[in-house]
């Protein structure tokens, strides 16, 4: 039986995010790409004019629920301390599609100048506003230190408590060493966060 028409988008989607995860944006060539969805190369190149196209679909196919259910739990929380680490939390319960996407952003952003402007473009106009909204807010509520300016809080916060999780995903006791837990490791993440630029308190 034919497949309808109407899925021809999600299946090269589909069929690109495999060949960019295993060839690379460059090497991956649209005409497999065509084939492996069944389709033609006037197809792809119907729906998806440039390649960087579908690489933006591939991104967008788990950045854009990814981003909505990060903002809604940004939302959802109250305290920066437990906004924040509602994020990493979110992040540590990255599924195993969104893994693959990610670690494609992360390669593609290390290897591609035009990939990595594509990336940070969509990323400023995506979580990157919400969470240094959260962190000005914070700031401004005293919890965080004044003196540092907000994208540098935003930078040691993904390095604090992003990288931890991501690393424990990624490695896990393969490495020689166990880290906690998610849950435990998102507030370790957040101790370490608030004593390295929380806002100390005066003593008298």
């Amino acid at each position: 039986m034919a497949r309808p028409a109407s899925d021809i988008r999600e299946r090269l989607v589909d069929a690109a995010r495999t060949r960019f995860l295993n060839e690379g944006v460059d090497g991956a060539s649209l005409r497999d790409i065509a084939r492996d969805a069944g389709t033609s190369l006037g197809m792809v190149v119907y729906y998806f004019p440039k390649k960087a196209d579908l690489f933006l679909a591939v991104v967008e196919g788990v950045y854009g629920p990814l981003l909505a259910d990060v903002v809604r739990r940004l939302g959802a929380a109250e305290g920066t301390r437990e906004r924040l680490r509602s994020v990493i939390v979110r992040l540590a319960d990255a599924d195993a599609r969104e893994l693959q996407v990610l670690r494609l952003i992360a390669r593609e952003a290390i290897g591609s100048t035009k990939q990595r402007r594509r990336i940070v473009r969509r990323f400023m106009n995506g979580h990157v506003p919400h969470l240094m909204a959260v962190l000005a807010e914070g700031v401004h509520r005293g919890e965080l230190e004044a003196s540092i300016p907000v994208p540098l809080l935003l930078i040691v916060f993904v390095a604090l408590g992003g990288l931890p999780q991501v690393v424990r995903r990624a490695v896990g006791s393969r490495a020689g060493f166990a880290l906690p837990g998610k849950e435990a490791l998102a507030d370790l993440s957040m101790e370490i966060f608030f004593r390295a630029v929380g806002r100390q308190p005066v003593t008298p």
